[in-house]
């Protein structure tokens, strides 16, 4: 039998966090074995087959030239962290995974910006946060996130006030909500990318969100 892929997953260094809990068990829902890492996790040293950018905080405004004015709800360090882990998975070629904030400092690495607040930018949909599934995002066609939720509209969830402003090198939209706010975006060469904006691990009981960490762990296993 196949080994199992062993997937990273980055996040919150706190005892007590959701988001690694999900995704883990996602992650054994569909083959992988999770390894967590964050400032308080350390790795195992051994060899990661793809990796997911987990949910969480603020990112610093001074990773993409924001206002340090504004206030935000931040996490230095982890920043750090999960800037060296993602700059690592590009280099290598490791199938990439964020959710969230993890989306969004994928495209901070790559030369991109975001919204700080998307509150007052709103105008057809509220930014109440929420764990179930009762946001809409649009899934441009011919794309791989098409492709592996087979919709064109899917229904979603949000914690998040920021978004994805300027595009990143290398990455393209796939999704967006009523507001036009970037929902998900892709590579666009042969870096294996997906981001999304929602939580996809609070989602595990649609095939369409866990249909993501399928895809995750087939292209960690190619």
């Amino acid at each position: 039998m196949a080994a199992r892929p062993r997937i990273g997953v980055t996040g919150t260094a706190r005892r007590w966090s959701p988001g690694w809990w999900s995704t883990a068990l996602a992650l054994r829902l569909v083959g992988a074995t999770p390894e967590r890492i964050s400032v308080h996790h350390k790795p195992s040293g051994k060899p990661l087959d793809a990796l997911v950018i987990g949910g969480g905080d603020d990112i610093s405004p001074e990773h993409y030239h924001g206002d340090l004015r504004e206030k935000v709800k931040a996490d230095p360090e982890r920043d750090l962290l999960e800037i060296r882990w993602i700059e690592r998975a590009l280099r290598e070629g490791l199938p990439l995974l964020g959710i969230c904030r993890g989306a969004q400092l994928i495209n901070v690495v790559l030369g991109g910006d975001l919204h700080m607040d998307i509150g007052p930018l709103r105008r057809k949909t509220y930014n109440r946060p929420g764990l179930l599934p009762t946001k809409q995002v649009f899934v441009e066609s011919g794309t791989l996130l098409g492709e592996l939720t087979g919709k064109s509209k899917l229904r979603v969830n949000s914690l998040h006030h920021q978004a994805i402003n300027r595009l990143g090198n290398g990455l393209r939209v796939v999704g967006r909500d009523l507001d036009d706010f970037v929902q998900a975006v892709e590579g666009t060469n042969d870096q294996q990318v997906v981001g999304v904006q929602w939580h996809p691990e609070y989602l595990l009981y649609l095939p369409s969100h866990l249909a993501l960490f399928r895809w995750l762990v087939r292209a960690g296993r190619a």
